[in-house]
């Protein structure tokens, strides 16, 4: 049971690139909420209209801040989230992600047990023996990072999908579908699913509100779905300070 919620409470901190932490390796400046629609709200709504996949893409990284976005040295959120099971069981914890590049660092503290996992550019390590998670890199947000880059291909959601959105697929076969807000171009729910350990794992998020840091929009509260076949979770998620371009110390990802 104990690892069954750290695996969702896991599972659910990369996939909505949310965190909390207190690294001192780590500073700088947190931005300001923002749910305002500047001038070019108007052109954006346009542009999401008959689109193709690959054009949408575009607009929705432009409008999460463009090459300001695509090129962030690093990433630091925190934050905490209350998580359930159940209209009876509702427990707290608080996480901790760090981007760098490829590199990343995810912590998890809840009233069970912590977790740790590390990738430091070459070899991936976990603080629980027999349980990794996927590349938290390759999964949300952060493959909007990679949009152009060779091997990450984007395509149109399934024909079932009615929602405007795109579909982003990393090299590893790791993908998320993107649903765009016509109005602002910026993604307001997403969802996965895949595979781990011989276990069909299925996340949706909803977007409640982004906060501009640097110049950059990123998730601040959000709503997560969790199921495993056998288990529903769901989760909300707050951050409390979001850092864009912060110095990170090579040794936070060992």
């Amino acid at each position: 049971m104990k690892k069954n919620i750290i695996f969702t409470v896991a599972v659910c901190c990369a996939t909505a690139i949310a965190a909390n932490s207190t690294f001192s390796q780590t500073n700088g400046k947190s931005g300001k909420s923002t749910q305002k629609n500047k001038p070019v709200a108007a052109s954006i709504s346009k542009s999401t209209k008959a689109a193709t996949p690959l054009e949408l893409a575009k607009t929705t990284l432009a409008a999460h801040g463009g090459d300001k976005f695509k090129n962030m040295k690093t990433l630091v959120v925190r934050g905490a989230a209350d998580v359930s099971g159940s209209p009876t069981m509702t427990f707290p914890a608080t996480f901790a992600t760090v981007y760098a590049g490829e590199k990343y660092r995810l912590e998890i503290s809840t009233p069970f047990q912590p977790f740790k996992q590390t990738y430091d550019g070459q070899q991936t390590s976990s603080s629980l023996r027999d349980f990794e998670l996927p590349p938290l890199n390759r999964l949300g947000l952060p493959l909007l990072q990679h949009l152009g880059d060779k091997d990450f291909t984007v395509s149109a959601l399934s024909e079932k999908s009615k929602k405007n959105g795109f579909r982003i697929t990393s090299p590893e076969g790791f993908y998320t579908d993107f649903f765009v807000d016509e109005k602002t171009g910026t993604v307001k729910s997403y969802q996965s699913s895949y595979e781990i350990r011989g276990r069909n794992v299925t996340t949706s998020v909803d977007i409640d509100k982004l906060r501009e840091v640097e110049g950059v929009k990123i998730p601040e509260r959000y709503a997560q779905r969790f199921e495993t076949g056998q288990l529903t979770i769901y989760a909300d998620f707050k951050a409390k300070e979001i850092l864009v371009n912060s110095p990170v110390a090579d040794d936070v990802f060992r």
